[in-house]
């Protein structure tokens, strides 16, 4: 914390939480993790999957992904942002911002301010002091935010409310946001106090969004004056012209207003929605009331977080470091989807509504998987929220946000998400026919070219854009751009058809399963690197292409693998092990491969991870650590995975491998900790080896797993031997109806040496069996989930 005050303030809001018998367990999540070094986190203020995430934007001449630098000039204050996203910026709108002095000209670049002080950030809490020596504090809950602005003596004190202001994208690409257009209206409470209402309409960012509006409702609790003003056009800062007009509408200028004021304490309440001002004013209204003190609001966000997300997974350990990690980790993994229930203004509908999602191609493999565990309920508002998108607008699609489709990088992966709630039990509200058509749909249908100039060969706002060649050959020719990496994700999202297809008894399971296969078509035994041959490689219909199996060239979206080299995507058929095992040689050489992924000094490519083939950063080797498991080498996984969690995670601001990418980096510690990694689209998990002595992971309904370990220790953390509800257990893995249906306990016995307990068989590796053998596996996951 910042001064004794902070300090005084978080010791009232520990004691009010203890007093409550509410441990306070956001003391622990350090909110400015991973913000820094291409995390991308957002350090301001929200609730768990909350619509308003209330922070600053600072500009430095390069993009401000999620608002944040930790360099640069404060721009505006904004409601609404993104944490861990790449692509480009989004959101920044709704803006407020204190200038002292005088005003000739409120979008000139004097209407920036610097950094006086380090930022403040915590769980429900945001300061900024800014270099005008005005000190602005917040909170935030859904759907609405609150300020508190201590200003210096001045007779020129101001709130600048800028309707047009938005992220910039600096990138190029055509991914840049635009202000279109906007209103702004102020209107008298009384004879001394204002408040303001409109709207502002914007595109594009990362998943080219088309057009989308955002209302606002502000308060002021203090007397002012005010002046709105309407600029030249909408992307110039060039002189704006100040007027007395209570109400301005533009869509070829920007436009605000200047509010200022006499005393220097100034709290402002704004809310926001989707739907309209009179909503927005609801809003805040309900979740904000006038006289509420920031306080307050400081003291229920931290609660919530505590309820709804940190009292789910507790342990009695007392190391610092390690809870700092957990608490981090579970926040940032809980800001992102956004949860927009009652606020589509696309159509109306009983159902949920969930926006944000950046992108299943990110988040299936680690995040919600955990979601299920963590948070049942929203999971499931998740997967309706999916079908309802596909009910109206025809698909769903690897990434939505601002209630728009895009940005769709390899297979149609919200197929995975499905499969893994089905074969895992969800029921509840979820129409899983509508959600088979969806898949069905995504894996029939060529989407229309939405003319991304990152992928001229076809659409990337939803569906697989390479399917004709896929229906054709049974492989991706280079007529499309990312050909190898999108043929072993379509085999993936394949195999999930293949899974709901068994569980509803469809016909189509054969057709499914067989096409599963096809990411083989695309092996090329004559690639070789390192000793080793075998590699899935680029082909047309002559044959295939010559290719390195260490280079990806710019491993982007017109290559021929997506983040992620040839040897990394040739163990990406997670689905179909037995075979990709085969290939390789056998479980002797297939060993012997993994450990050359994580042998330092081979690649200099990766100079940033100890030149090696592994990439922490980048999702496609998320998985590989634990593939050891399918050879009964379940200590070499431990090693490995512990390594990589170890060094290259941390809770600071520099404490991520890469990008968060919405959490997925930090899921992926999640599970690390625990002790398990999640196969998605199968009810299988991976044992890995636990951090804590004792961890207890609320399920809902009453049920709980139980990890305990003994004899461990920071360095001391091989398994030695495990039982799985007071069963002696030699498999290297366990199914969701083992611990997770019902609750259950794992009791590790951790110690130095690796030892090779793992006896039992291997894990299932499906898509490899005969045809009618896999079904039989699959209708057993269905009716055990």
């Amino acid at each position: 914390m910042g001064n004794a005050v902070a300090w005084t303030l978080l010791a009232a809001i520990t004691a009010a939480a203890s007093s409550a018998d509410t441990p306070d367990l956001a003391k622990y999540a350090l909110t400015n993790t991973g913000s820094i070094n291409g995390g991308n986190t957002f350090p301001g203020v929200s609730r768990p999957l909350g619509m308003v995430k209330l922070g600053p934007d600072l500009y430095t001449g390069s993009d401000s992904y999620s608002g944040y630098q930790p360099t640069g000039n404060f721009t505006g204050f904004t409601m609404l942002h993104e944490s861990g996203t790449g692509g480009a910026p989004k959101y920044g709108v709704v803006s407020q911002m204190p200038v002292v002095g005088k005003v000739a000209n409120p979008l000139s670049n004097a209407m920036n301010d610097t950094r006086a002080k380090p930022d403040v950030t915590e769980v429900g809490y945001y300061k900024a002091s800014l270099g005008s020596a005005t000190v602005l504090e917040m909170s935030a809950s859904k759907k609405a935010g609150i300020f508190n602005y201590t200003f210096p003596k001045n007779d020129e004190l101001h709130v600048l409310v800028d309707v047009s202001h938005v992220l910039s994208s600096y990138r190029g690409q055509g991914l840049e946001q635009h202000y279109l257009a906007g209103n702004i209206s102020v209107q008298r409470q009384d004879d001394s106090h204002v408040f303001y209402t409109g709207w502002g309409t914007y595109d594009n960012g990362w998943n080219r969004a088309g057009p989308w509006t955002v209302y606002f409702c502000g308060y002021f609790d203090a007397p002012s004056t005010y002046k709105t003003f309407l600029g030249k056009d909408k992307t110039s800062d060039k002189l704006a012209e100040f007027s007395t007009t209570p109400s301005y509408q533009s869509k070829t200028a920007r436009l605000g207003a200047l509010f200022k004021f006499n005393q220097t304490s100034v709290t402002s309440r704004v809310g926001v929605s989707f739907i309209s001002a009179n909503k927005a004013c609801s809003n805040v209204d309900a979740e904000i009331p006038k006289g509420t003190r920031l306080d307050d609001v400081r003291l229920e966000t931290r609660q919530a977080w505590n309820a709804e997300v940190f009292g789910k997974v507790t342990t009695s350990e007392t190391n610092t470091t390690k809870l700092n990690q957990l608490y981090s980790a579970l926040y940032f993994m809980h800001l992102l989807p956004t949860n927009k229930t009652d606020e589509n203004p696309l159509w109306e509908s009983s159902e949920p509504y969930y926006d944000d999602i950046f992108t299943f191609w990110d988040i299936y493999r680690c995040t919600t998987a955990l979601l299920h565990v963590l948070q049942p309920t929203y999971y499931e508002e998740l997967l309706r929220s999916m079908i309802d998108i596909f009910r109206h607008q025809g698909w769903v699609s690897d990434a939505r946000s601002s209630f728009s489709n895009g940005a769709v990088q390899g297979g149609t992966n919200g197929d995975n998400v499905f499969a893994d709630a089905y074969v895992k039990g969800v029921r509840g509200k979820v129409n899983w026919n509508d959600a088979f058509a969806a898949m069905v749909k995504n894996a029939e249908v060529e989407p229309p070219n939405n003319h991304d100039s990152r992928d001229p060969t076809g659409g990337t706002a939803e569906g697989r854009s390479a399917l004709p060649d896929w229906l054709k050959y049974g492989y991706i020719t280079p007529k499309y751009s990312r050909s190898v990496s999108r043929a072993v994700e379509y085999s993936v999202n394949d195999f999930s058809l293949a899974v709901l297809a068994a569980g509803l008894s469809s016909d189509t399971y054969t057709k499914y399963f067989n096409r599963s296969h096809n990411w083989r078509n695309h092996w090329n035994k004559n690639m070789s690197a390192l000793g080793f041959s075998g590699f899935v490689g680029p082909r047309n219909t002559m044959g295939f292409i010559s290719q390195d199996p260490l280079s990806c060239g710019g491993c982007y979206w017109r290559d021929y693998y997506y983040q992620a080299l040839p040897w990394e995507y040739s163990f990406n058929a997670h689905h179909d092990l037995q075979t990709t095992i085969s290939y390789m040689g056998g479980p002797s050489t297939f060993t012997d491969r993994l450990e050359m992924t994580f042998k330092p000094g081979v690649y200099s490519g990766n100079k940033q991870f100890g030149n090696t083939l592994f990439n922490p950063g980048n999702e496609p080797s998320f998985t590989t650590p634990y593939l050891y498991n399918y050879v009964n080498r379940q200590d070499l996984a431990v090693k490995r995975s512990r390594f990589i969690a170890k060094s290259y995670y941390a809770p600071t601001p520099a404490g991520l491998p890469g990008n968060s990418d919405a959490g997925a980096m930090e899921s992926w510690l999640l599970w690390n900790m625990m002790g398990l990694y999640p196969m998605t689209g199968q009810p299988v998990f991976l044992i890995g080896s636990p951090w804590f002595s004792d961890l207890t992971v609320s399920l809902g309904g009453g049920k709980e797993l139980k990890i305990k370990t003994n004899g461990g220790a920071e360095d001391v953390y091989f398994v030695q031997s495990l039982k799985v509800n007071g069963e002696k257990w030699n498999q290297g893995w366990l199914e969701w109806k083992d611990v997770f249906a019902n609750g259950g306990v794992l009791e590790f016995e951790l110690g130095e040496k690796q030892v090779n307990w793992t006896t039992g068989q291997t894990p299932p590796m499906v898509a490899g069996m005969k045809e009618a053998d896999a079904r039989k596996v699959i209708e057993g996951w269905v009716r055990g989930g």
